[in-house]
C-alpha cells in the first residue's frame, strides 16, 4: 500500500514538471522577506554599526594583520584577519574569535593557498591604521569606530568596506530555552568526535590548524580596559531555530548564523557578474524589490528579467568605469542574497553599493583591484582556477533531444545528417536510455548493444554523451545503490538515517560529493569495466546537480540534512560544483590519466570552469529566451566559465521556423553549441523544417565548423590566462562608455564581433562597431567599416552579422566535414583584415586536439602571424615544443589590400617561389591561392 502511495504521489509531482503550458510557479521558491535571515539581515539599516576595532589587538606578522573587532551591543568579540596578496588583490577574513564550534569555510575552490606580500604600518593612532598595499600610493586604512576598510590609490576611495555599517555576525549560540551549558559541552564534546570520523584529511587539518592558530590567538588575547560593561540582551527572532516553508520546516540546531557586510564602489555605476540569472549583462538597482539570489535551483521554465536564483552560483561581481575594473569574491557556499544600490555617493560623486547576505559560514572575501579587465580576469584565475582545456570536437555541434528512442533512432539521427550533409560530433542520450533512470545502466531493449552503436559513431569519428545525474534509484539490486549505502556514502538527514527524496527514479539516495572517498569511488566508475557498454568515445552530462529534489523545499534538499559533521546549508551551492569534479576525474583516470574530459554541468560555483562546461538550464521556445542567451553566457564567461551555452531551439515548447534558425545561427557563435528539446515537443532535427530552412541551419553549422581553429585558439589562452572566450566589448574597450551596457552583441577573443539576429521578422539590426580610428570588415561580403559608430545593417533569414577587426588574421579551415576530427590534416585558409595602417596579426595554436600531450610533453605548435611592411610571415611562438601536422596554408585572403605586382614565398630553408593571386578592386581582397606550406614552419610572403 506504502509503496502505491509513493507511486501516485510521485506521479502528481512529476505531472506538474512535465506539464510545458505554463511558466514557473514563484511561490514554489522563497523570496527575500520569507527567508528568516536574508529579511532579519535586510532590516538592519545603514548608518547604524556595532563593531569596533580594538587597534590595541592589533598583530602584523609576514602573512597577515590580524585585530579584533567588538560588537557594542552583545560583546561577541570577532576576529579580522587581512591579507595583502600577490597580484594586486586583498583579502578579508572575518570570523567568531571563539566560536563554540567551528563555523564552515569553503574547502577545494581555492587551487592553491593564496600567496601573499608583506604588509607594512605607513601611520596609526588610536582612531586608525594606515597599511602599506605596495608602491607609495597604495593604502589600506582601517578605521576603529565604527569599524571601517578604506583601499586607496592616492587621495582616491577605491572601495570601502563596512562604510554603511552593514557588517552583521550572527554568533553561534546555545538555544535558552532547550540546552543548558552542560548539554553544549557534551554537544561539543561530541562534534569533535563527529569531525574526526566524517572529516576529509584536507578539511581536518585545515581545521586543526585553524584551531591551533585560534587558541595561540587567544592566548595573547588583549581587550582594553572599560570592555566589560554588560552585553545587551539578544531576543529570538522568529526563524532563527526553526522556519517552514510551505509545507516544509527548516531546523536549526545550529540556530542563527548569518553574516552580512556591505562594499561601497565611489565612481562607479555599471556592474556586473553574481551569475546565474535570467537577466541583462548590468546587474539593477535591488532598491525596493527582492536581491539578487545565490541558491542553486531546479526551476522550471524560468521567467526572464527576475533576480530568482537558478541552477548556478558563482559569487563574483566585477564593477566597471572608464578608469579601472575591480571584482569582489565572497567565497562562501550557503545560500546568499546580492542586494545592488546605484546612486550618488558623497559630492554627487556616482556610486554603486554591494551588500552581501549569507545563511551560514564565515565572511572570507577576495577584493581583485584590477585596474585592467584582463588584470581581473588574471587575479580570479589565480584564485580558483582558468577554463579547462576542452577538447577540440566539443566545440563543434551537438545534437541531443529527451530522448532518442533507442539503437535504431541513433542510427537514423546519425544517418539523416549525413544524407543533408550537415556536420556534427556528439549525439546525446537523456535519461530514458537507462535502465529504470539507474545511471551507468543501459535500457536492455532499446539499446542492447552500446558499444556497437557507439562504435558505428567511432568509425565516422563521432561520439556520444550519456546522462549521469547523482539521486541514486533506491533498488537493493542496483550495484551503484547497494555500493554507496554499505560504504556510507549516502547524504544523511538530520536524524542520522540516509537522505532519500523523489527524482526521476522515484525514491532517490543522493551520494555525498563532499566526502572525497566518495568522489574517488564515482570516479573509479566510470572506468570501462565498471560502465559497461561504454567506450572512449563516451562522455558524461551531470543533470539534476542543484541538486534537484522534486518532493524537497524549493526543490531542492532540505537544509538540515548531514555531509558528514556539516550541515547542507552550509555547502548547497558546492554539491554541483562536487559532482562535475568527480566525473571529470573519473573520465581522465579511466583513460590512464591520457584525456581530456568532456563533462557538461547543470549546477557549478565558483572553480566549476577546471571541470567542463555550463548550459543555461530548461530554457524555452521563445525569442526572449534566444536574446537573452548572449547576456546570461556574458555574465558567465566574466566569472571565469567560457564553456557556456543555451539549448538551441529552446527546451521546452515549439519553436516556429525562423526562431528555430536565428537560434542556430546565434549558437554556431556561442561557446558551446547543442540543439536539445523536451520529451514533448515534436521533433526538430535540422532537415524537418522544409528545403529552404535545412539550408539555412546547415550554413549556420558549417560556419561553426570552418571557424573552430580560431575557437580552439580562444580556448586555449582562455586555460592559460583565465581571458573569457566569449565577452563583452568593454572588456576589450574599457573606455567607451557606449559599451557598457550592450548585450545584444559580444565579441568572440579580441576579433570577431556578433550580433545575432534575436527578434522576429527583422528586417535588420543596428550594431556597435567600437574602438576610434579602428575599421572592422564583415566577414561574409569583406566591406570595410569605420568603428566607434552605430551601424544599420540590413539583413535576410540568411545574415548571421559577423565582423572581423582590422589588425588581425583568423585561420579557418573552409574544407567542412561530417565531423570536426574528419577536418584534422585539412589545409588552413587565412583571413587578414588589415588596420588603418596596414597592418596585422594573429596566431595559429594546433595540438592533437583530445590529449594532455601539449602539457606532458609540449606536444603542439602555436605560431604567431604578422602582416607588416607588406610582408606576412609565420613564426614560432614556442620554439621548445614540437608537434608533427599534416595541414598546409592552401590560401591567404587579405583584406583592405593593394594589388601588388608579384608576390614571392620564402622558407627557411632559403627556398623562394612565386605565388598566384588574384584582386578584386570593388572589395579590395586580395586572394593569394595555394602558397602551399606547411602550417607548422617558419615562412614568409613578400607583396612586391
Amino acid at each position: 500500500m506504502a509503496s502505491f502511495i509513493e507511486r501516485m504521489c510521485l506521479y502528481l509531482v512529476l505531472s506538474v514538471f512535465l506539464s510545458i503550458t505554463q511558466a514557473v510557479d514563484r511561490s514554489n521558491f522563497k523570496t527575500c522577506d520569507q527567508s528568516a535571515f536574508c529579511s532579519r539581515q535586510r532590516a538592519l539599516k545603514p548608518g547604524q554599526s556595532s563593531y569596533r576595532a580594538l587597534l590595541e589587538t592589533l598583530e602584523l606578522s609576514d602573512s597577515h594583520l590580524t585585530v579584533q573587532l567588538l560588537n557594542n551591543n552583545n560583546k561577541v568579540l570577532l576576529l579580522l584577519e587581512l591579507y595583502r596578496l600577490q597580484g594586486n588583490m586583498t583579502r578579508v577574513k572575518i570570523n567568531e574569535l571563539k566560536p563554540i564550534k567551528p563555523r564552515y569555510e569553503v574547502p577545494d575552490v581555492l587551487i592553491t593557498d593564496p600567496p601573499t606580500e608583506l604588509m607594512s604600518v605607513v601611520a596609526q593612532d588610536e582612531h586608525r591604521v594606515v597599511l602599506s598595499l605596495g608602491g607609495e600610493d597604495w593604502r589600506l586604512i582601517l578605521s576603529a569606530q565604527p569599524f571601517r576598510l578604506d583601499i586607496m590609490e592616492g587621495p582616491q576611495v577605491l572601495l570601502s568596506l563596512n562604510s554603511r555599517g552593514l557588517l552583521a555576525f550572527e554568533q553561534l549560540r546555545i538555544r535558552k530555552d532547550t540546552i543548558s551549558h552542560k548539554i553544549s559541552s557534551t554537544v561539543g564534546s561530541m562534534w569533535d568526535k563527529i569531525k574526526s570520523v566524517f572529516s576529509s584529511k584536507s578539511q581536518t587539518d585545515t581545521e586543526e590548524a585553524g584551531e591551533k592558530e585560534d587558541t595561540e590567538k587567544h592566548d595573547k588575547e588583549k581587550v582594553s580596559e572599560g570592555e566589560e560593561e554588560e552585553a545587551e540582551e539578544e531576543v529570538d527572532q522568529p526563524g532563527m531555530w526553526e522556519e517552514t516553508f510551505k509545507t516544509h520546516t527548516d531546523t536549526k540546531p545550529n540556530g542563527p548564523s548569518s553574516i552580512s557586510l556591505d562594499f561601497s564602489l565611489p565612481g562607479v555605476e555599471h556592474v556586473y557578474g553574481i551569475p546565474e540569472h535570467a537577466d541583462g549583462l548590468r546587474l539593477k538597482n535591488t532598491d525596493g524589490g527582492d536581491p539578487y539570489r545565490l541558491y542553486n535551483l531546479d526551476v522550471f521554465q524560468y521567467e526572464l528579467f527576475n533576480p530568482m536564483a537558478l541552477y548556478g552560483a558563482v559569487p563574483v561581481l566585477l564593477s566597471h568605469n572608464t578608469h579601472r575594473t575591480m571584482g569582489l569574491f565572497w567565497l562562501n557556499a550557503a545560500e546568499t542574497w546580492v542586494d545592488v544600490s546605484s546612486g550618488q555617493g558623497s559630492s554627487e560623486v556616482p556610486q554603486t553599493d554591494v551588500r552581501w547576505i549569507s545563511e551560514s559560514g564565515i565572511i572570507d572575501v577576495f577584493i581583485m583591484l584590477g585596474p585592467r579587465p584582463n588584470d581581473v580576469f588574471t587575479q580570479y584565475a589565480s584564485l580558483t582556477g582558468t577554463q579547462a582545456f576542452p577538447p577540440l570536437s566539443s566545440l563543434a555541434y551537438h545534437q541531443c533531444r529527451w530522448n532518442y528512442n533507442d539503437q535504431e533512432d541513433v542510427s537514423a539521427v546519425d544517418q539523416g545528417f549525413d544524407e543533408h550533409d550537415i556536420p556534427y560530433d556528439f549525439i546525446w542520450l537523456d535519461i530514458e536510455h537507462t535502465d529504470g533512470k539507474r545511471y551507468f545502466t543501459w535500457d536492455n531493449n532499446k539499446f542492447p548493444q552500446p558499444k556497437d552503436m557507439l562504435q558505428g559513431l567511432l568509425d565516422k569519428r563521432r561520439k556520444m554523451v550519456t546522462i549521469v545525474d547523482p539521486h541514486i534509484k533506491v533498488d537493493s539490486s542496483y550495484k551503484i545503490h547497494t555500493e554507496i549505502r554499505s560504504r556510507g556514502y549516502y547524504i544523511k538527514n538530520k536524524d542520522g538515517g540516509d537522505y532519500e527524496g523523489w527524482c526521476w527514479p522515484g525514491n532517490a539516495g543522493y551520494p555525498d560529493f563532499t566526502n572525497p572517498e566518495m568522489r574517488k569511488w564515482w570516479a573509479s566508475m566510470f572506468a570501462y569495466d565498471q560502465y559497461e557498454g561504454s567506450m572512449g568515445n563516451l562522455y558524461t552530462w551531470n543533470d539534476m546537480n542543484e541538486p534537484s529534489v522534486f518532493n524537497g523545499p524549493e526543490v531542492t534538499m532540505h537544509k538540515d540534512a548531514l555531509h558528514g559533521p556539516w550541515e547542507h546549508r552550509d555547502i548547497h551551492n558546492l554539491y554541483g560544483f562536487y559532482v562535475q569534479m568527480a566525473t571529470a576525474e573519473g573520465q581522465i583516470q579511466r583513460s590512464g590519466g591520457l584525456e581530456r574530459p568532456f563533462v557538461l554541468t547543470r549546477a557549478f560555483f565558483a572553480g566549476s570552469q577546471r571541470y567542463g562546461a555550463v548550459w543555461t538550464g530548461d530554457n524555452a521556445a521563445e525569442w526572449g529566451h534566444l536574446k537573452m542567451s548572449i547576456p546570461m553566457c556574458l555574465s558567465l564567461g566574466l566569472v571565469g566559465i567560457s564553456f557556456c551555452g543555451a539549448d538551441v531551439g529552446g527546451f521546452f515548447k515549439t519553436p516556429s521556423a525562423e526562431l528555430l534558425v536565428r537560434w542556430y545561427q546565434a549558437g554556431a557563435y556561442q561557446p558551446f553549441f547543442r540543439a536539445h528539446a523536451h520529451l514533448d515537443t515534436p521533433r526538430r532535427e535540422p532537415w524537418l523544417f522544409g528545403p529552404d530552412n535545412t539550408a539555412l541551419i546547415r550554413e549556420a553549422v558549417r560556419q561553426r565548423y570552418t571557424l573552430l581553429p580560431y575557437w580552439y585558439l580562444q580556448f586555449y589562452h582562455s586555460q592559460r590566462t583565465g581571458q573569457p572566450v566569449m565577452r563583452p566589448l568593454w572588456v576589450e574597450y574599457p573606455e567607451d562608455i557606449a559599451t557598457f551596457s550592450i548585450d545584444d552583441e559580444f565579441l568572440i577573443g579580441r576579433d570577431l564581433l556578433v550580433h545575432p539576429v534575436t527578434d522576429e521578422g527583422s528586417s535588420g539590426v543596428t550594431a556597435y562597431l567600437p574602438g576610434n580610428g579602428e575599421v572592422w570588415y564583415d566577414v561574409h561580403t569583406f566591406q570595410r567599416h569605420d568603428g566607434a559608430q552605430n551601424l544599420s545593417i540590413p539583413v535576410t533569414m540568411s545574415s548571421i552579422p559577423v565582423f572581423q577587426r582590422g589588425g588581425s588574421i583568423i585561420c579557418r579551415k573552409n574544407r567542412v566535414r561530417r565531423s570536426s576530427s574528419c577536418m584534422e590534416n585539412d589545409p588552413y585558409t587565412l583571413y587578414v583584415a588589415l588596420d588603418s595602417q596596414g597592418n596585422a596579426e594573429g596566431e595559429l595554436y594546433i595540438d592533437d586536439g583530445h590529449t594532455f600531450k601539449h602539457e606532458t610533453d609540449k606536444q603542439f605548435i602555436h605560431r604567431r602571424l604578422s602582416f607588416t611592411g607588406n610582408s606576412l610571415s609565420s613564426s614560432d611562438l614556442s620554439p621548445d615544443s614540437q608537434f608533427p601536422t599534416a595541414s598546409w596554408v592552401e590560401q591567404v585572403n587579405i583584406l583592405g589590400a593593394q594589388k601588388p605586382d608579384a608576390v614571392t614565398l620564402t622558407t627557411t630553408d632559403g627556398g623562394e617561389s612565386s605565388v598566384g593571386f588574384e584582386f578584386d578592386p570593388d572589395t579590395a581582397v586580395l586572394t593569394l591561392r595555394k602558397p602551399g606550406v606547411n602550417a607548422g614552419v617558419n615562412w614568409t610572403l613578400h607583396l612586391r
